[in-house]
């Protein structure tokens, strides 16, 4: 079973997401795995090369995202892209999400790669019991993500595990 071994609070100034949305009708299997093969199929390097180091965008910047967003009564989206900065440019076949200034809240997730994913809600209640409390936007909406860190999430340890950030926005 997954544990959540670390969490955290990460402030972040204004970002640009750019990726590509999907929506429900897009899964296979209950996931996204297949679009993500896609995504990595098909030239994903075009949105890696918009920034010569991510690392000055955010903490982490370097990592792909799978970035949600869930407001009842209202179609869920999942996006699979990158953080730019704000006034990247959006190539052609790409779409982006602007953020405000924020504060996440990071939970790191270890264990098996069948362990880790749908596990969003206890990663919220994990943060609240840590006194952060998990916000929607203006619109009432809920945005949160998978930050896959290179060699956190690609290199498992010795009994398999790897780690994912599961993250919230926060206040």
């Amino acid at each position: 079973m997954a544990e959540i071994i670390k969490t955290y609070q990460q402030k972040v100034g204004e970002l640009r997401f750019i990726g590509k949305r999907y929506g429900d009708e897009d899964r296979e299997d209950g996931g996204f795995g297949a679009k993500w093969d896609e995504f990595f199929a098909n030239n994903c390097e075009v949105i890696e090369k918009l920034v010569s180091n991510p690392e000055e965008t955010c903490e982490d910047g370097a990592a792909y995202i799978g970035l949600m967003r869930w407001k009842e009564g209202e179609p869920f989206q999942y996006w699979i892209g990158m953080f730019m900065p704000p006034d990247t440019d959006v190539p052609e076949g790409y779409d982006f999400v602007q953020f405000p200034a924020s504060v996440w809240g990071v939970c790191w997730l270890r264990g098996r790669m069948d362990e880790l994913f749908g596990v969003e809600e206890p990663c919220a209640k994990k943060l609240g019991e840590e006194g952060m409390q998990v916000i929607a936007d203006e619109q009432g909406a809920y945005w949160f993500f998978e930050r896959y860190v290179c060699p956190r999430f690609t290199k498992e340890d010795e009994q398999g595990n790897r780690i994912l950030d599961v993250v919230h926005f926060v206040k």
